[in-house]
């Protein structure tokens, strides 16, 4: 793709450019979060373990909004932030007026650190209060409107701005903010964070414990009525074998007389003792888990407590700051050591399409369609008990191809607490940038699950073994996510694209839906074949 600019010099730019640039100062961080924290009960935004699936995405977009119809709107991102936004304005009039290639790739290289500098400041502007072309500039990486085509714009203004889907899937300046107020914990860094109390107190160990015990209960609740439903199949059981016994045939050689037990009944019988046996012992977990529920929601009353007790929570600016450079780093993944890393969004870059965009909403359909052929994909076992836990994602304003998952999971809650991948927005494919996220969650919480014996066992263990045995070289990790997104997109289809030893180890550990294999087990020989391996270990 071309990066060349066409036209004369934007009139924005030449307006600013005669005024003696943007107006100097930057905004106080204290003044613009002060609106404290939710309280303890939303506080940390648990996963909802009753769900089973995503919604359906209904609604994908609504009628555009006269978002970047105003006249003002670059003039509005750079307002008030000195010398950041005097440095960008420049070296993107330098850019667009470039006389040659070698000039206005010098000029590109300038301007994504300047960009990145000016975020700094354009991230501590994200109050209900900020000027509206602040926030879509953090939000969708729009600086200057005219650098997209007016189709292009109606396209980013159709956008629902609002998340009305319920998941967890944050645009970048919802989730600065609520990192920004406490309301998540930051993405994993070698250099940890500190929420700190008002009066300077160090409160991070206190949300800490409260989205632990929030996670725990949670688990521990979804767990007793697992065991619930194990009871209720048992009483269902007894009735039916108890109708059963009820009934007596006639005895054959003395019509007046009822026959004693039959086969079937004496069957019932049987049934009806081992259901009571069962029960009797179910019945002594569930006190158990009762009392540890018990247990459980004291902890959480008293890390409730303790987190309302600190007074609300603030945060340094450095810990916004932090935040957006550990997200910088996540673009750059997602660019790839070869991919346009230019930070602005223009047209030459920008699908075409909405579909084509990484809204929320896109993001979501897809994500549902991938767990549809991989439900094992969010779940992760808490006292024997397997939980839906979809992570948070991301969608930050950059030209990329990959997704990236940062963190399978929080390391101070390895059972219960959601991981965090990103999504870039513009992508060539976004369903391939969606599936690549997933991909590497799938194969980093294989591998957290393994520990130290990571390469030995479960998914990751013997997929290593198979990479290794086959000659492979290079990172197992971008082989796992390629072959992962061919078991999706292909297999899934019955066109065989992955090497037998591999498509076996997916098919017993990365499982498609029953309704899948058994249109498989007619698509060919080799999925017939594994269809009937895995009769022979159900019967044996």
């Amino acid at each position: 793709m071309s990066d060349k600019f066409s036209g004369d010099l934007d009139p924005d730019l030449a307006a600013l450019l005669n005024a003696g640039g943007p107006p100097a100062g930057a905004p106080q961080f204290d003044d613009l979060f002060s609106s404290g924290t939710p309280s303890a009960s939303v506080a940390m935004e648990a996963p909802d373990f009753a769900k089973k699936g995503f919604e359906p995405v209904k609604v994908f977009s609504e009628a555009p909004k006269p978002y970047f119809q105003n006249p003002k709107f670059y003039n509005l991102v750079l307002a008030d932030l000195g010398e950041a936004a005097t440095r960008v304005h420049q070296i993107l009039t330098d850019l667009m007026n470039a006389p040659d290639p070698e000039a206005r790739g010098q000029a590109r290289l300038k301007f994504t650190p300047a960009w990145w500098t000016l975020l700094d400041l354009l991230v501590k502007d994200l109050s209900a209060s900020a000027p509206e072309p602040k926030r879509l500039a953090v939000r969708y990486g729009v600086l200057l409107p005219t650098l997209l085509a007016p189709e292009q714009r109606d396209l980013l203004a159709s956008i629902i701005y609002e998340n009305r889907t319920g998941e967890a899937i944050h645009y970048i300046d919802e989730w600065l903010r609520k990192v920004g107020s406490g309301e998540l914990a930051p993405l994993a860094t070698d250099d940890e964070i500190k929420i700190v109390k008002k009066g300077s107190v160090d409160n991070s160990a206190n949300l800490a414990r409260f989205e632990k015990a929030q996670g725990q209960f949670q688990a521990q609740s979804n767990l007793i009525n697992m065991k619930f439903r194990e009871v209720k199949e048992l009483e269902a059981v007894i009735a039916k074998s108890s109708v059963e016994l009820g009934r007596h045939d006639v005895h054959p050689s003395f019509g007046n007389l009822p026959d004693v037990y039959n086969g079937t009944q004496k069957a019932a019988m049987i049934a009806i003792g081992e259901a009571m046996k069962t029960l009797g012992s179910l019945d002594k977990e569930l006190a158990q888990y009762f009392r540890d529920l018990e247990r459980m929601k004291s902890d959480l009353v008293r890390a409730e407590a303790a987190v309302g007790e600190s007074g609300g929570v603030e945060v340094d600016a450095k810990a916004v700051l932090k935040e957006l450079s550990s997200i910088r780093q996540m673009a750059k993944l997602s660019v790839g050591r070869q991919g346009n890393q230019f930070p602005v969004l223009m047209k030459q870059y920008m699908p075409s399409r909405l579909e084509d965009i990484a809204t929320r909403e896109n993001v979501l359909s897809i994500m549902g369609e991938v767990e549809r052929l991989d439900p094992g994909l969010f779940l992760r076992v808490f006292k024997s008990s397997s939980n839906r836990i979809v992570p948070h994602v991301i969608l930050f304003p950059s030209f990329g191809d990959l997704g990236v998952c940062w963190e399978p999971f929080e390391k101070s809650n390895r059972s219960t607490s959601r991981g965090r991948i990103g999504v870039p927005m513009y992508s060539k494919n976004l369903k391939n940038a969606v599936m690549t996220a997933l991909a590497d969650f799938r194969w980093q919480s294989s591998k957290e699950k393994g520990g130290y014996r990571w390469m030995e066992e479960g998914l990751s263990g013997w997929y290593y073994q198979a990479f290794t045995e086959a000659g492979h070289r290079g990172d197992v990790r971008e082989f796992f996510i390629q072959d992962y997104i061919l078991w999706i997109t292909k297999e899934s289809e019955g066109t065989q694209k992955l090497d037998k030893e591999i498509r076996g180890i997916f098919w017993r550990n990365v499982p498609f839906p029953h309704e899948v294999r058994e249109l498989l087990r007619n698509r060919g020989f080799v999925y017939s074949e594994l269809y009937k391996k895995d009769q022979n270990r159900g019967v044996s």
